[in-house]
């Protein structure tokens, strides 16, 4: 298990719940102008997806959502700086703001594919993540 997914840390304990079993696991990242996907494979097949995306600023959370998911997701942490399900989570960065193009840096995370279901543990993964991201040079370029 790698303690990086396309350069973020993240926690291997928090991860690996939502991973599937298997023998081999790939990273890939998809870079573009406004967002990085980071897709875990497991044996091929797509198991977790992170995203960081430059959106839209002044927007909240769960706008941002909707963009990136049909499925409802409705528990929200930090008046709604957070929202998540037991498979999927979304956050906004603090601080992280490209003032240029008037966007904030929002995070997700998706276990695709995997049967584990856990709430909690999906609020902790995303918001270590978008704290790490907070941390990272996708958030220093936004602010130049």
């Amino acid at each position: 298990m790698p303690d990086t997914l396309c350069g973020i840390h993240v926690d291997a304990e928090e991860l690996t719940p939502f991973l599937p079993p298997g023998k081999k696991l790939s990273v890939k990242p998809k870079v573009r102008p406004t967002s990085i996907w980071c897709d875990v494979a497991v044996d091929g097949k797509l198991a977790v997806r992170t995203v960081q995306k430059w959106w839209q600023g002044g927007a909240d959370t769960a706008y941002f959502l909707r963009s990136q998911t049909l499925e409802r997701v409705e528990e929200t942490a930090d008046e709604g700086r957070y929202v998540y399900s037991d498979w999927q989570a979304f956050g906004k960065t603090e601080d992280c703001v490209d003032e240029k193009y008037e966007q904030e840096l929002y995070t997700g995370i998706q276990a695709y594919g995997s049967d584990h279901r856990d709430a909690d543990a999906m609020k902790r993964l995303i918001v270590s993540f978008t704290k790490e991201v907070e941390k990272s040079d996708e958030c220093d370029e936004g602010t130049s």
